[in-house]
């Protein structure tokens, strides 16, 4: 149960990242409430999941996850260009991240 808490809030990670950037400095009420509710569940999360897991790895996995989440939707709508080198260097951030998974 920890990893997939610790996976959803990766996810959560990337959302509130994404509003942070569309609230345009909080100046755009519905980024930023979801920014608000993402950030606290996302952090709820990690802790629940450090409870149980290591603290190093979970850090990384819930960085790593939402990181890669991120670019990945950027590139995907737009936001960022999108090159090959940078979709395979996502790919080498999630083989690290299911890396240290596999090595727990």
């Amino acid at each position: 149960m920890p990893w997939i808490v610790l996976i959803a809030s990766g996810v959560l990670e990337a959302v509130w990242a994404t509003a942070l950037g569309k609230s345009e400095g909080f100046t755009k009420p519905v980024p930023s409430a979801i920014f608000a509710v993402a950030l606290v569940a996302s952090m709820v999360g990690l802790a629940y999941a450090m409870k149980t897991l290591p603290v190093g790895t979970s850090y990384a996995i819930w960085v790593g996850i939402g990181a890669a989440l991120t670019v990945a939707y950027a590139m995907a709508t737009g936001t960022e260009p999108f090159s090959l080198v940078r979709a395979a260097l996502i790919a080498v951030l999630i083989g690290a991240i299911i890396g240290l998974k596999l090595t727990h």
